[in-house]
């Protein structure tokens, strides 16, 4: 019987009435195929997943495909976000099968859990025959199928990590140059991104662009940058109506999106336009910022402070069908209604033409001019123009209102949760608006409360009051990135203490010293088929590219040799092998800590919160920021308060200047 109404995962709810005999990944499921000698069926997918929802209606809602499935296979199904490390694994299975990859992902496996077959979304039919020939095979020739899980085993295993010898690499700047040259072969400079479709947002890798150009003072970089941003909150990627991002835009110039919105990119996004914003006062950056800050709030914040995981991108339409992107799409005759009399206006703004239709009489809103462009053209003054696109998003909020919302995924993973805190920090920052930091402090004590067990071990997921998978590195190194943060805006010293523990505890239980990085699971975790090293940055950044920085930066804050060791190391192992910089952005990232324009700056006395609010408002990537109000012991403050007064201490390369009093002249030696 179907075991998956037991489970907390919206995801595995929603299979909870299949026909299919799921099981969720555990020990149970797992010993129940060794034990009959059955093949086992891993369908991995998550809430927000469109095609995931197509397959099930297609095939696992069908009871003879159910028939099928149950006669034969123990049937797995996973949901991704709570369990990275089985993704992790079977996805490089299915890479190495057939060099692609992508949710759902459908694996076949042998009782003891190694693949012998799969792919992603298959039609009922060529599924049903595949798992048809895949029973034959190993009722028949079972020696064929171990002997390729064999095989294919030894393949998984070889995708590891190679570890540099060469002690003696250095961290080449010059290098770093050479690849973002390279990489700008593949700029879209009509629409930003890079240039193929679909496009991702990829915020890691704008993060870094910014501030390479930013440091090299290359101002055509930086326009690239801020073309990009601009694009992207110009189309309908970005929700102009209600705020947030989808997850990607399945066209090339950011018009019409795969339409669920996830907690990461929206946390990693906020801090991306906090950091443009800091550096140009794009007005168009704040209204994101602002946007974006207050759906999270209104949407995906529960009443103990925690952030949800995403909504979906399909929702109920008027023939109450659930249809992608049904929620957020117009027709001509509603925006009529709806605009009255500025709807030829409204059309110039968001492109109720040809540039702006999707499908079906059905209009995604899309700007690709500014407002400034089309107050002139028109006559009319900005400010009005302004004021009539707020008049507009808001009624079009209310008449949306009414439709059936896309469905919640209300678990909280505590990766995104770290990483929407940072991005509450980050518009802090930049904004100096006192809400985003309560909220982030009020994320923070969740994370604490519901997700650090006393054992020292924080947990991946939470909901209905219950935390039950142990967490993994992503969890680790953005906790740790998320209290630094808050370090950094409060000068309370209780947040890099408790960094420093996390950190502690992630060395104890997930370095492998042999090849000098992180495991993706702690070394008390039943083990998976292989070992899993997350190095490659993607949509989020490596966890262990993200844990680097963290390393870096408490190493300094604690002047502690160790953490400065394994950070290098670990960057000194991947620096030679990057050869496509997209994928390793923000290990670039890290690497430009090491340029001779990396700073530490110490603000010491009774008044440092207040030059603290000025130094963040300001775009100084290449700054460690620390200081205090009061006598300190945090080593790199230790001896540096002086009554009476408020001394600024600047240092590169453990080297310092004398301390100074003069603000204007610091803030001039670190721009």
């Amino acid at each position: 019987m179907n075991q998956l109404s037991k489970e907390t995962s919206p995801y595995l709810l929603q299979h909870a009435n299949n026909p299919v005999h799921w099981n969720a990944w555990n020990e149970n499921s797992l010993a129940e195929a060794k034990e009959k000698n059955k093949l086992i069926i891993i369908s991995i997918g998550y809430s927000a997943c469109h095609w995931c929802h197509v397959m099930e209606h297609e095939s696992f809602e069908d009871q003879e495909v159910a028939d099928v499935m149950n006669a034969h296979f123990v049937n797995i199904k996973v949901d991704r976000e709570e369990r990275p490390d089985v993704d992790a694994v079977y996805m490089k299975a299915i890479q190495i099968m057939i060099r692609r990859g992508g949710w759902p992902l459908n694996v076949v496996t042998l009782p003891d859990g190694r693949p012998v077959w799969g792919g992603t979304y298959f039609r009922k039919q060529e599924w049903m025959q595949t798992l048809g020939q895949l029973q034959e095979i190993y009722q028949s020739a079972p020696e064929k199928m171990i002997d390729y899980a064999e095989k294919l085993h030894q393949g998984i295993l070889s995708v590891g990590i190679t570890p540099n010898e060469n002690k003696d690499t250095t961290i080449n700047q010059d290098q770093i140059t050479s690849l973002v040259e390279k990489w700008g072969e593949y700029f879209d400079w009509d629409f930003g991104g890079m240039g193929s479709s679909p496009k991702f947002m990829m915020p890691n890798n704008y993060h870094f662009l910014m501030r390479f150009g930013f440091q090299k003072k290359d101002n055509q970089l930086l326009e690239f940058v801020n073309l990009t941003l601009t694009r992207m909150a110009f189309g309908g990627v970005f929700d102009t109506v209600d705020g947030a991002f989808s997850r990607y835009s399945v066209d090339n110039k950011w018009h019409v999106p795969h339409f669920e919105k996830m907690l990461y990119d929206n946390g990693q996004l906020v801090s991306l336009y906090s950091d443009a914003y800091k550096l140009t006062g794009n007005p168009l950056y704040k209204e994101v910022i602002e946007k974006t800050l207050s759906f999270v709030e209104r949407e995906l914040m529960n009443p103990e402070g925690g952030f949800y995981c995403a909504l979906d991108a399909d929702s109920l339409n008027a023939e109450n069908h659930l249809e992608e992107g049904a929620f957020y799409v117009w027709k001509i005759a509603d925006l009529k209604t709806i605009i009255g009399d500025d709807f030829e206006l409204f059309s110039q703004v968001f492109n109720i033409n040809t540039f702006g239709l999707w499908e079906d009489g059905n209009y995604v809103l899309i700007q690709n001019q500014s407002l400034d462009e089309i107050a002139q053209l028109n006559a009319i003054a900005v400010s009005t123009l302004e004021n009539k696109k707020k008049i507009w998003e808001q009624k079009l909020y209310i008449e949306r209102e009414k439709r059936s919302k896309p469905r919640l995924d209300d678990k909280c993973l505590t990766s995104w949760n770290a990483i929407m805190l940072k991005g509450f920090v980050d518009a802090y920052k930049a904004l100096e608006e006192s809400k985003y930091l309560d909220l982030a402090l009020q994320n923070a004590d969740f994370i604490i409360k519901n997700l650090w067990s006393g054992d020292g071990n924080l947990f991946h997921n939470y909901k209905n009051q219950k935390s039950t998978i142990n967490g993994y590195l992503e969890d680790y190194s953005w906790v740790i990135t998320a209290f630094i943060s808050l370090y950094e805006v409060t000068f309370d010293e209780k947040w890099l203490r408790d960094a420093k523990k996390l950190t502690d505890y992630s060395l104890e239980h997930f370095y492998d010293e042999k090849n000098g990085f992180f495991a993706f699971t702690s070394n008390l975790d039943e083990a998976l088929i292989t070992s899993h090293y997350e190095t490659e940055d993607n949509v989020i950044p490596a966890s262990n590219s993200v844990m680097g920085k963290n390393l870096f930066q408490l190493g300094i804050y604690f002047e502690n040799s160790h953490y400065e060791k394994v950070a290098q190391r670990m960057l000194q192992n991947i620096f030679p092998s990057i050869s496509y910089p997209s994928a390793y952005s923000n290990w670039l990232d890290l690497a430009l800590n090491y340029s001779e324009q990396n700073k530490e700056l110490a603000i010491c006395g009774e008044t440092a919160l207040d030059f603290l609010s000025k130094i963040n408002s300001l775009y100084l990537p290449n700054v460690v920021l620390a200081g205090t109000e009061k006598v300190s012991n945090l080593p790199f403050l230790k001896d540096r308060f002086v009554a009476d007064q408020t001394l600024f201490y600047l240092c590169q390369n453990k080297t310092c200047q004398i301390p100074s009093n003069d603000f204007q002249k610091i803030v001039s030696d670190l721009i």
